[in-house]
């Protein structure tokens, strides 16, 4: 007879942070490697994210980048001129690396002000074992006017009740209707998407395998791709505000906060 033994205690799911980063942005190139007082905004990234996760690499087609990350003592990969997104990077990235990691988290190379507490939420994520990719959203509060509200370059996201995504948008969603725009905030919890995510090795490899989809190109936003395809995005929650840079002016920006 086959003696059955019972786990008591759970098999920890173990974690690595793969952050993206290519040289020949279209708005900024170069962008990883600007300096933000005394720092590469590489560098930047890549210290948030080891203040939560020990295993963190930077994966990048650009060998300037690979040699800085190398210099500062942080882990790199070389991976292909032909990806189209981060996605498709982290998982070139992970297909190399030398031990199985069971979930995969992509923080953007832009995002030097990344807090812990935020990939600690997307961690806790996981603790549900159906979730299959998990992301971030911060609510809009009154405090936010309109303009920030339908300022398409922050895309919004809807949820059902078991807190997972239903559709992303830089439109304003939810319409409502009946009441002057600038009422919307206080009429509505509006959440704004944090462009952090996380996925199961698995799902990541499938996510690689889906052609873009109609709503991605339209939206021109990777998530929906997987919404088409029938996956589930878990949604948690932060307070914290990120500054993500796009463009040298956002560089100026960020320069004054830190000053």
């Amino acid at each position: 007879m086959t003696k059955i033994i019972q786990q008591d205690t759970p098999i920890p799911i173990r974690f690595v942070c793969i952050i993206p980063a290519r040289y020949n942005s279209t708005r900024f190139p170069g962008k990883p490697l600007v300096d933000i007082d005394g720092k590469t905004m590489i560098q930047r990234v890549y210290e948030q994210v080891l203040k939560v996760l020990p295993d963190v690499y930077v994966a990048t087609d650009d060998k300037r980048i690979f040699e800085v990350v190398i210099g500062f003592g942080g882990n790199a990969i070389m991976t292909s001129e032909l990806h189209k997104s981060g996605t498709d990077r982290c998982y070139e990235a992970f297909t190399k690396l030398e031990e199985w990691f069971d979930v995969i988290i992509n923080v953007q190379g832009d995002e030097p002000f990344i807090q812990p507490e935020q990939i600690i939420e997307i961690l806790k994520c996981f603790d549900e074992p159906e979730t299959q990719i998990a992301t971030l959203a911060k609510k809009i509060t009154i405090k936010d006017d309109f303009e920030s509200l339908s300022n398409p370059n922050n895309p919004k996201l809807v949820i059902n009740s078991h807190n997972e995504a239903m559709y992303f948008s830089r439109s304003v969603i939810p319409f409502i209707r009946g009441a002057e725009t600038e009422n919307w905030i206080s009429r509505h919890s509006y959440l704004k998407h944090i462009g952090i995510y996380a996925y199961r090795a698995d799902i990541l490899r499938d996510l690689t395998l889906l052609e873009q989809s109609p709503l991605e190109i339209a939206e021109s936003l990777e998530q929906l791709r997987w919404l088409e395809n029938g996956y589930r995005i878990k949604v948690g929650f932060t307070d914290v505000e990120t500054f993500g840079i796009d463009t040298p002016e956002d560089l100026d920006k960020v320069k004054d906060l830190i000053s």
